[in-house]
């Protein structure tokens, strides 16, 4: 049992190391450290500064009120997004008047500098977590709107056909047969939300509120404490591949059992 252990840990780091991400990881990290040992880049400090920097940050308690203040907002923002676009895209998927009224506005909004507007959301909403979380929702909604409407759209025929045989009524061949058959792109959209939802949540708290990350990303540009700066712009990709990864692990899933079905 430990030989096979020790086997598979070989194979894992032998796969990694093995890899072409991981050497071009390696070779962008020794030009950047190099690039900045020289000092040729003021706004570029030494990747091992950076690095320095990102453990004292992990010890300060005003990153963690900032990390928790953006992961809820974050949280909030994407789940009120999924839960609301997923029925949206579904009703857009089976009914071609919805489609036709709410298409239009839909692709506006994806489409359009949503950063724009979000200082129009202050006034109404006022300055906190309610901003940050709707400018979360615009960035991300639409993504699964579309993605769920183009899964119901391609739902085969005969899988709704196969529910009326049976004497399914509309809502449960709605339930149990169109909504898993889209599931595939429906976690597609979710997954291309979760990106859009860290443009939004880290944006929101910039250009509005200057709270959480968005307020230590101020802090540190003014005064120029730049191995801090990109510190946190690791973090937030650190937290952005995360989630992403747990949703491709789940979209997989999804993906073979649709193949399989």
């Amino acid at each position: 049992m430990g030989k096979e252990k020790s086997q598979n840990r070989n194979w894992l780091f032998k796969k990694i190391v093995g890899s072409s991400p991981f050497w071009s990881l390696v070779f962008w990290a020794v030009v950047w450290e190099f690039i900045g040992q020289m000092g040729w880049m003021t706004l570029l400090p030494p990747l091992s500064a950076i690095w320095s920097a990102f453990a004292e940050l992990l010890e300060q308690s005003a990153f963690w009120d900032a990390f928790a203040m953006t992961a809820r907002t974050f949280g909030i923002g994407l789940g009120l997004s999924i839960v609301v676009g997923i029925p949206i895209g579904v009703l857009m998927g089976i009914s071609n008047r919805t489609d036709k009224i709410l298409s239009i506005w839909v692709n506006l909004f994806l489409s359009a500098p949503i950063t724009a507007v979000i200082p129009a959301l202050m006034p109404i909403l006022g300055i906190g977590d309610a901003t940050v979380i709707a400018t979360v929702i615009l960035f991300s909604i639409w993504v699964v709107i579309i993605d769920t409407q183009a899964g119901v759209t391609h739902v085969k025929d005969s899988l709704v056909e196969m529910g009326r045989i049976f004497g399914c009524s509309r809502w449960k061949i709605i339930a149990w047969i169109v909504i898993p058959a889209a599931m595939p792109e429906i976690i597609t959209g979710i997954r291309l939300s979760v990106v859009r939802a860290v443009k939004g949540v880290i944006v929101g708290q910039i250009v509005i509120a200057l709270i959480g990350f968005g307020g230590l990303f101020n802090t540190y540009l003014s005064y120029f404490l730049m191995e801090r700066f990109w510190a946190l712009i690791i973090v937030v990709f650190i937290m952005s591949f995360t989630i992403i990864g747990l949703v491709e692990l789940l979209e997989r899933r999804i993906a073979f059992y649709a193949k399989t079905r």
